[in-house]
């Protein structure tokens, strides 16, 4: 296997073993590419990437130099910099088209997450009298939720009788790929469009994109998917697979920053279509005819075309490393580390489940997962995330009672996880 070299015998908790597999590890040197926090003189063992990933080194030298431009330039610097502002979203798109697996007129960096899936709503929920319904999971996380509620809203429909909401079995946490198979057929003659996650920020589960989009476009429903905890995290093949629209935010394994810019995909069936509803800025005009002022609004050919202002440069720049990391990768090297990974840690979360009757928990992730385990805890469970926190753990907490882990293989190591085991085993 790539990432991890193919390692046949079984885990073992032992620092000689986590040692030996990070020695095989072939993007081990990646990690010192990030700034790792640091707790009581060592490393923490940082697993929430799913949250706000780690920031790259060369953050810093990005920055200062759009602020040397700015300096030495002023105005100058949107078209004699060493990096021409004026241009500046296109210098993202190669780093983009890798990580979603699109061609470069289906990709542009701009705005933030919610602002995006407006506007891909804007474009895409066409609802009419017959067809006007949205499938979406139940418990998605609360920003797409309020997205369909206040889009229904505009469209003067009623939200409930706008969702369709698929939800897990009983005494199951994750959602059946053929459930959702299953509803998509059921409602073939009311859905107008399929919205969901690449993966479900709760369970860390992964969604068939590419199976839904099928089917949703077997009914002739659009399909949209929120790629928040996708993006840099599984590999993905949008235009392959023909979905009509994603989006999804920079910060978590994308590590540029908190609250940084997003993105969307659009595929190029539908970009060359120039009467498209949209709502259009100025940044999305004709990029030949953008300085003559003029009414009339002729969009730039592509995913571009929905841009409404000029990029934010100094975030931008902060995306452009870490994009330009990405790069250096083949994801499926990536994908192999990530499962070798993540495997680990579902190996040390059992061991140590099994062996400290102090620890009262479950993982309901289930095997179609990438970079995340969610353990759903007890009540000692709050007790237990600020023991790990106190310990140098960095973990995540959800309420009501799940602890989310995210080991990154970007910059999370074997080691880590072996770490983290002997920190479990003393709660």
């Amino acid at each position: 296997m790539q990432g991890v070299k193919q390692y046949n015998k079984k885990f073992e908790l032992t620092q000689e073993f986590a040692k030996n597999l990070d020695t095989q590890d072939l993007l081990a040197s990646y990690r010192k590419k990030f700034f790792i926090p640091r707790h009581g003189g060592k490393d923490v063992i940082y697993l929430t990437g799913n949250s706000l990933g780690l920031q790259p080194k060369n953050t810093h030298q990005a920055i200062k130099t759009e602020l040397d431009d700015w300096a030495n330039m002023g105005v100058e610097g949107h078209f004699q910099g060493k990096n021409p502002w004026m241009h500046y979203h296109k210098f993202l798109n190669p780093g983009l088209t890798h990580i979603l697996g699109a061609n470069e007129n289906e990709v542009v960096a701009m705005n933030r997450l919610t602002v995006n899936l407006h506007l891909m709503f804007t474009s895409f929920y066409k609802p009419t009298k017959k067809r006007y319904k949205v499938l979406m999971e139940s418990g998605a996380f609360p920003s797409d939720m309020y997205v369909l509620e206040t889009q229904a809203k505009h469209h003067q429909l009623d939200y409930e009788d706008v969702l369709i909401e698929v939800k897990p079995r009983d005494d199951e946490h994750h959602h059946r790929t053929e459930d959702i198979i299953a509803l998509i057929e059921l409602h073939k003659e009311d859905l107008a469009m399929v919205f969901l996650p690449g993966v479900q920020y709760y369970t860390g589960q992964v969604f068939d994109i590419e199976k839904i989009t099928q089917k949703a476009h077997e009914v002739g429903a659009i399909a949209g998917f929120d790629l928040a905890h996708a993006a840099g995290n599984i590999e993905l093949k949008l235009h392959d697979w023909q979905v009509d629209w994603a989006s999804w935010c920079s910060y978590k394994y994308l590590n540029s920053g908190p609250g940084n810019v997003s993105g969307v995909f659009i595929h190029e069936k539908h970009v060359k279509n120039k009467e498209m509803p949209r709502l259009a800025g100025w940044w999305g005009q004709l990029e030949s005819e953008r300085f003559k002022m003029n009414k009339g609004f002729n969009p730039e050919p592509g995913a571009a075309g929905w841009q409404l202002s000029n990029a934010p440069i100094f975030g931008m720049a902060v995306h452009k490393v870490s994009l330009d990391i990405f790069s250096q990768i083949k994801m499926d090297t990536l994908v192999n580390k990530r499962d070798m990974l993540t495997s680990y840690l579902d190996f040390v979360l059992t061991y140590c489940a099994q062996n400290n009757p102090k620890l009262n928990f479950q993982i309901i992730t289930p095997k179609s997962r990438a970079a995340q385990l969610s353990i759903l805890t007890g009540h000692e469970g709050k007790d237990l995330y600020k023991y790990l926190n106190k310990n140098g753990v960095i973990s995540d907490w959800r309420e009501p009672n799940v602890i989310r882990m995210a080991p990154v293989p970007l910059y999370n190591s074997f080691e880590d996880i072996w770490r983290l085991a002997q920190i479990l085993l003393k709660f």
